[in-house]
């Protein structure tokens, strides 16, 4: 009994572990969106077995990540401008509440943190480390909209993971762009110091807005985004504009 238990755990964790790598690879692009593959293919190139393999996709799957097909095949997910405006519109509208939320409750050790992670965010950009500037500024926005629960926290890491694959492929900037992305940064950072949610979400807001229309121009500049736009006017309506810059 006390074998099974074991090998129960071993393969608990050889899942997950199979499952963290190849949800990293689709994450950065390392497998590209829309590539299709099989298990046994997934198997030989990440030095698995195939039920690890086969758990580790049903979980992308549920994730929106992973596409299953006949013949054991799967499809990683297509990049669309209609996936990525729905991306945008629940990861805009969440967060816009989120962050009204959290900002009243920042300690001072709150604030020196997120101080912290934008001068990590800054290393790591002038150094072109995109894959480096990944954890703080993933942080930086978490640590914005903590203070809304757990649920809500995992649902807004799960919506900047899948961000992070449109904004990769077509709304990343060199460092010659990084000095306005991290003056939005400042802006939002410098309203929680003050203690002013609405200033904060509607700076949160403007600096998504201005990702995503970088995103909708190089995916497809003639995409309706009245779904988005709608979205932006009802939590942060100064914010629109961002979508133009």
């Amino acid at each position: 009994m006390a074998e099974s238990h074991e090998a129960a755990a071993r393969d608990g964790q050889n899942v997950a572990a199979v499952h963290d790598r190849l949800r990293a690879a689709i994450l950065s692009g390392e497998i590209p969106a829309g590539q299709a593959t099989s298990q046994s293919t997934l198997a030989r190139d990440f030095g698995a077995g195939r039920t690890p393999i086969r758990e580790a996709l049903r979980m992308l799957q549920r994730e929106g990540l992973v596409l299953s097909e006949p013949n054991r095949r799967v499809r990683i997910a297509e990049l669309s401008a209609p996936d990525a405006e729905e991306l945008y519109v629940a990861r805009i509208g969440l967060e816009a509440v989120a962050v009204r939320i959290t900002v009243p409750g920042l300690t001072a050790d709150d604030l020196a943190t997120l101080e912290g992670l934008m001068a990590q965010m800054d290393f790591y950009m002038r150094r072109r480390d995109n894959d480096g500037l990944r954890a703080p500024h993933g942080e930086f926005h978490a640590r914005l909209v903590a203070g809304a629960g757990p649920r809500v926290t995992t649902l807004l890491g799960q919506l900047f993971d899948h961000a992070e694959r449109y904004r990769r492929a077509f709304g990343g900037i060199g460092p010659e762009g990084w000095d306005a992305r991290q003056r939005e940064h400042r802006g939002i950072l410098d309203a929680a110091v003050a203690g002013d949610a609405e200033r904060a979400a509607e700076r949160l807001v403007a600096h998504y807005a201005g990702t995503a229309g970088r995103v909708f121009r190089a995916i497809d500049p003639a995409h309706d985004l009245s779904r988005l736009r709608t979205t932006i006017r009802a939590v942060a309506p100064a914010a629109e504009r961002g979508l133009q810059s």
